[in-house]
């Protein structure tokens, strides 16, 4: 493998009225760039959502949970393998076993002072490095359980067999550096390729048991929304992504599985209230050793609808020139590059049925750019098999 290997990763996604993320305010993020208002979503909202989409992929054993409770976690393990071990002698048993670690604690007992990242391997592994000995462990008195504890591998514990969540995503303990995983994987925030504004829906809610005399609501209220298409990117360092898992067979899976879920997935903000959910109109991987390269530039200017035409479409234009633009005048050939999109020139917007013949020329002229910077229009699976075939290949080359 090459000493560094990126993959790119470009989304165009069109979503309705919605309220993905939110600020202090209760509005939906927005971010000025190129002299206008967009709509964001954080890097924070979408690594979450695509992190909660490893869960319907892989079991819990080979993945990571992140909470202040780790205590509380590994004295369930440790009750769990011991008979008559009871839950007051677990809790004072894990919080021994975590304490040589140095994370400071919260306040509450049985938290910790910070969110902690780990594999659900790892904590197994932490328990099982007093198995079989926990009843008696448990029946010492504090100087003594401290120094039969202190001698056990527990942070070693921590820094291996990372789960693939921790792997791509990273762990940043600010007082234990020793505890802390460099991140294989970048998240930009989401910005709209065009100018938004933001809207309020006031909305109000009827009483069911109010008398046929009684009138008005039994609630009102407003909530902020905004429509966008939406420009996503993230990298993964390939090279990092190894050295995190240190299972070489684990690499390319883990690759493959971030591409799909971060296309797949969808921030949950006030689902309830607009079913915003959407499939992106254009996913773009390029596989790159040299550096990862954001093609937000190519919106730098606001793309604006024009007649027969619409946003999605002129956003997938202005990336596939920005692209190969890019690769012309920087002269960095990528090593692979495929595409997946919605423009196929049937009408009706992205795909749709219906439309004018306006709408089938414009997808026409679409269809030919994106074809000159990505390569022929591949369905989603074609396109994560020409990856995962091309990393494969890579990986065996070296």
């Amino acid at each position: 493998m090459p000493q560094r290997l990126y993959i790119d990763v470009h989304i165009l996604q069109t979503v309705p009225p919605a309220n993905l993320n939110r600020d202090d305010n209760g509005n939906p993020k927005e971010a000025y760039f190129g002299g206008v208002r967009r709509s964001r979503v954080s890097s924070q909202a979408w690594k979450r959502a695509t992190r909660k989409l490893f869960t319907e992929e892989l079991p819990e054993e080979q993945l990571g949970t992140r909470t202040k409770r780790i205590a509380s976690e590994l004295a369930k393990r440790l009750v769990a393998q011991t008979p008559g071990l009871g839950n007051e002698q677990a809790d004072r048993l894990a919080v021994s076993l975590l304490k040589p670690l140095g994370i400071k604690a919260g306040r509450k007992a049985e938290e910790t002072a910070y969110l902690l990242f780990y594999g659900h391997r790892q904590l197994n592994d932490i328990a099982g490095l007093v198995a079989g000995r926990a009843g008696e462990l448990a029946a010492l008195d504090d100087k003594a359980l401290a120094a039969e504890l202190d001698a056990l591998p527990v942070r070693e514990q921590l820094r291996q067999h990372h789960p693939i969540d921790v792997a791509l995503f990273g762990r940043m303990v600010a007082d234990i550096p020793a505890l802390n995983v460099d991140a294989a994987t970048q998240v930009a925030h989401a910005l709209s390729t065009h100018a938004v504004e933001l809207e309020s829906d006031y909305y109000t809610a009827v009483d069911d048991k109010n008398e046929k005399d009684e009138t008005g609501a039994g609630m009102i209220g407003t909530v902020g929304f905004n429509s966008a298409t939406l420009y996503r990117y993230a990298t993964v360092g390939v090279h990092q992504l190894a050295a995190n898992l240190a299972e070489p067979e684990r690499v390319v899976t883990a690759a493959r599985l971030f591409v799909d879920a971060f296309a797949r997935s969808m921030p949950t903000g006030h689902g309830n209230t607009f079913a915003h959910r959407t499939r992106p109109s254009l996913v773009a991987v390029v596989v790159r050793d040299d550096q990862p390269v954001n093609l937000v530039s190519a919106f730098e200017r606001p793309v604006s609808s024009a007649v027969g035409s619409g946003i999605a479409a002129g956003s997938a234009r202005r990336l596939a020139r920005e692209f190969q633009t890019a690769v012309e005048q920087w002269g960095d050939e990528p090593g692979h590059v495929g595409v997946c999109h919605m423009f196929t020139g049937q009408g009706g917007g992205t795909g749709g049925v219906g439309g004018s013949v306006g709408d089938v020329d414009e997808h026409d002229g679409v269809r030919d750019d994106l074809a000159k910077a990505f390569g022929e229009n591949r369905t989603f699976p074609a396109l994560l098999d020409g990856l995962t075939e091309h990393l494969g290949a890579v990986w065996k080359q070296g």
